[in-house]
């Protein structure tokens, strides 16, 4: 228990870190109007798909880190990490140019007709993608650290790179006059902060560092079916929020106030499974599978007894909680329909968030992502336009929410009794990459 807590409150730190970034924006770049907030959203909604993009190659390397270290072989975990930076740097510089061209066209396609809207949004979006390639090396870093189980330098790298920002905005946009660009000076200024911090560790193990093509093709594929698995839910929760719409603006707002507090449980929720990429990979490529089913089941009640203090909470706060983010009543009304499943779903979550780790770790990245799309197209997909249809409202939406955590806990639950996932070796074999 205390070597999962050590792994998981670090873990959680470091997530929270991108969303306090985009915090401290919205407060700082708030007083200037109107126009450069809504820039400010349009630009870093395309941020935080990158890092939404980087996440899942953290992801990948931590399992893949987590056997070699397992195994005994440090510098083989550390080699991982080595070219999954090169990869990091190659899809940030090319984010980082792109954006140069692109920004634009984007911009304008996300704040629609809003002329002075999309070109703040664009000018923001050209400098903060500078920082794109620090991004893109500090999600890969904590990646490869994780696996080697190092969460004090993560932490440490992200908590300066965050408190060089927050100092930073302020100063730029008010005093040093750049208006809404400082903000985005001072974002790629902590990025890349932060990537070099991590290229700083890298360097200390002193390891090869020229890249390697066949095991940066190894990752792609692991970050292929995670990619895959992560634009379903993308899926589920853009058709969630278009048929709310379709119900009217206290519906779509209600449905708004119950999805980021999702967003947000599910965030703390995650640390949980990070570290049971983490702890599986060891175990596994160390050749302890039976520690690792038991590992496994300890993880999960872990995942099930948090799952059930957060739904302990949100029942409670029924009453006052979505008075914090709207004062309409209809507005309340409406969240008290989902409000049942939404609690109703914590405990479910929490178990189906550590079985997620769990896999991950153990590289059955397959059977998530085959598990995912199913889940999507056969459960939430046919549940939520069903409720369109039928005219049943946010609690329509939100059943088909549930339904689609009830069948990825049924399966992950099947998958886990099974044991084929327990896979031993510092490497997985070509039958498990495919199973």
């Amino acid at each position: 228990m205390r070597q999962i807590a050590g792994l998981a409150l670090p873990a959680l730190v470091v997530l929270a870190a991108e969303p306090l970034y985009v915090l401290v924006d919205t407060a700082v770049v708030g007083h200037l109007g109107s126009v450069p907030l809504a820039a400010l959203a349009v630009g870093g909604t395309v941020l935080t798909l990158v890092a939404w993009l980087g996440t899942i190659l953290a992801y990948g390397t931590t399992g893949r880190a987590a056997r070699r270290f397992g195994a005994g072989d440090r510098a083989a975990a550390v080699a991982e990490g080595v070219q999954a930076s090169w990869l990091a740097l190659g899809v940030g510089v090319l984010v980082a140019v792109g954006a140069q061209v692109l920004a634009e066209p984007l911009a304008r396609m996300l704040a629609g007709g809003e002329s002075a809207t999309w070109q703040d949004a664009a000018s923001w979006l050209r400098v903060a993608a500078l920082g794109a390639p620090g991004l893109m090396l500090s999600v890969a870093g904590n990646g490869w650290l994780r696996g080697i189980q190092d969460t004090r330098r993560p932490l440490s790298y992200v908590v300066a790179a965050f408190a060089l920002s927050a100092v930073l905005c302020p100063i730029l946009v008010y005093p040093a006059g750049f208006g809404l660009i400082g903000s985005a000076i001072a974002n790629a200024t902590a990025q890349t902060l932060a990537g070099l911090l991590f290229v700083r560790a890298l360097l200390a193990e002193r390891v090869d560092l020229r890249p390697h093509p066949a095991v940066m093709t190894e990752q792609l594929v692991v970050g292929r079916d995670l990619l895959l698995r992560g634009l379903a839910f993308q899926a589920c929760f853009l058709s969630a929020t278009a048929v709310a719409a379709r119900f009217g603006t206290a519906t779509l707002a209600a449905h708004q106030i119950a999805l980021q507090l999702w967003f947000f449980t599910a965030l703390i929720l995650d640390a949980v499974a990070i570290a049971a990429q983490s702890l599986i990979g060891a175990e596994l490529g160390a050749g302890r599978a039976a520690e690792a089913r038991w590992l496994a089941k300890r993880i999960t009640v872990i995942g099930a007894v948090s799952g059930l203090f957060f739904a302990l909470v949100i029942g409670v706060g029924a009453r006052w909680v979505p008075g914090w983010f709207s004062s309409d009543p209809a507005v309340h009304a409406k969240a008290l329909v989902a409000w049942p499943w939404f609690v109703a779903m914590q405990p479910l979550a929490g178990i189906v968030f550590a079985l997620d780790g769990v896999l991950i770790g153990a590289g059955d990245v397959r059977y998530m992502r085959n598990l995912t799309l199913v889940a999507t197209l056969c459960g939430f997909l046919p549940a939520v336009w069903l409720a369109y249809g039928l005219n049943l409202g946010l609690g329509g939406i939100w059943a088909g929410l549930s339904l689609f955590i009830l069948i990825r806990l049924v399966a992950l639950l099947a998958r886990l009794r099974s044991g084929k996932w327990a896979v031993v070796g510092a490497q997985l074999s070509r039958a498990h990459a495919t199973s």
